[in-house]
């Protein structure tokens, strides 16, 4: 019968597994119109959201995993998800199915 055997790491390793190397999107907060309700900050999975100020807040991209539960808390539309570079959608080239080339 095979045995598992946990794997032992030393305290605080957690800190070396960036994610920004494998994200799609990242947050980007535009302080516009933020009403401090901390939706963003309390609803981060990973804790990366830290509070500059009263309505101002920011993320922490080397731990940040890009799932967009931040921008969807937001209630007014004040965090945005953008594309991290290389991460860009392929443009149609037309002529294909379902295009209306012709």
């Amino acid at each position: 019968m095979p045995r598992f055997v946990a794997r032992r790491v030393a305290p605080g390793s957690s800190l070396k597994n960036l994610t920004e190397a494998w994200r799609g999107k990242h947050p980007v907060f535009k302080q516009d119109q933020c009403i401090g309700c901390q939706r963003c900050f309390m609803g981060c999975p990973e804790g990366t959201i830290y509070q500059l100020g009263k309505k101002r807040f920011d993320v922490n991209l080397d731990y940040c995993k890009g799932c967009g539960i931040c921008a969807n808390e937001c209630p007014v539309d004040d965090i945005e998800m953008v594309l991290e570079a290389g991460c860009e959608e392929p443009v149609a080239s037309g002529g294909g199915k379902g295009s209306d080339a012709k």
